[in-house]
């Protein structure tokens, strides 16, 4: 560790795609010392310490937790699972940086969702108004804050399940997104950002970046696209919407905020909500974003018996 003030780190234990994880051992890797705080010290903190991070452990939701794991920390990076209590950690960690004093960056994980959103909304999940609000109280703060609005990443589970899964099974994308074009993202390319950002925040302070894949496109030209690269024929099918949620959704047993956030992305995908491709990653990374066909050659795990090419 040198001796610069510790970068704090929240949801370096979390899933879909762990971006808090993959940005703890990117800034380690750059020689910059890392605190993590975590819910739970299990066997993925471990990972972390052997990272070279340091470990706290405590809830985002707690006042005290939160002053603690910030105490001496001159930048922090905020991200927090999809929950039910997303405001209320928004709304702690910004109290305890503004009683600590001194932050220089805070790098704030949003969603894409936000920028098409205002009071009076109403389409969106309970998430994604969590999410607008969380926006409104740290730009309140007068903290140094930073907003990361990614869209649907590539390891969300509507993706993970319902497209690759999927298609390693029976050679089928099922997902009622229609004539619904996107740009998903990588959880990779979103921790680059997030990273170079941590490592010189000047230049970015009170932005908000929307982060993309490199293309928006339907599902049907998508499916065209992995028959190419799988040498085999991959069909979309276009489930009715309140069939797939009460049908395949609801297989999946997640916890009804989990469950209603999901089933709402899949029908904003369908209202064409996602149709968006910015050049944000590659104007603050210098590479391109990640496309959904590199993405598949990378992770040969998703289709364990074929070769993509």
């Amino acid at each position: 560790m040198t001796g610069e003030q510790p970068i704090l780190v929240t949801g370096a234990t979390g899933s879909v795609g762990g971006v808090g994880r993959l940005v703890a051992d990117a800034l380690r890797q750059r020689g910059l010392p890392v605190r993590t705080l975590v819910r739970v010290d299990d066997e993925r903190a471990e990972v972390l310490r052997t990272l070279g991070a340091e470990v706290v452990v405590g809830d985002l939701t707690r006042g005290a937790d939160v002053a603690r794991a910030l105490a001496g920390c001159g930048r922090m990076y905020f991200g927090m699972g999809v929950s039910a209590q997303y405001l209320e950690a928004t709304v702690t960690v910004a109290a305890a940086a503004r009683q600590q004093g001194g932050l220089q960056a805070l790098v704030n994980m949003s969603q894409m969702t936000v920028s098409q959103m205002d009071l009076t909304s109403t389409a969106e999940s309970a998430q994604q108004h969590q999410h607008w609000l969380a926006e409104q109280v740290l730009n309140w703060s007068d903290l140094p804050v930073m907003h990361i609005r990614p869209t649907v990443f590539l390891e969300n589970p509507l993706f993970r399940i319902f497209m690759y899964e999927s298609m390693a099974k029976d050679s089928t994308i099922r997902l009622p997104f229609g004539a619904g074009r996107t740009s998903p993202v990588a959880a990779a390319d979103v921790a680059k950002v997030i990273t170079t950002i941590l490592t010189d925040p000047a230049p970015h302070i009170g932005h908000t970046y929307e982060l993309t894949g490199p293309t928006s496109q339907n599902l049907t030209d998508l499916a065209a696209e992995f028959s190419t690269m799988l040498g085999r024929p991959i069909h979309y099918l276009n489930p009715p919407y309140d069939q797939w949620v009460n049908q395949e959704l609801c297989t999946l047993d997640l916890p009804d905020h989990v469950f209603e956030h999901l089933a709402t992305m899949a029908r904003l995908h369908a209202h064409n909500r996602y149709d968006r491709t910015t050049n944000d990653i590659q104007q603050i990374t210098g590479q391109p974003p990640t496309s959904t066909r590199e993405y598949a050659q990378n992770n040969p795990t998703l289709f364990p018996h074929e070769n993509p090419h």
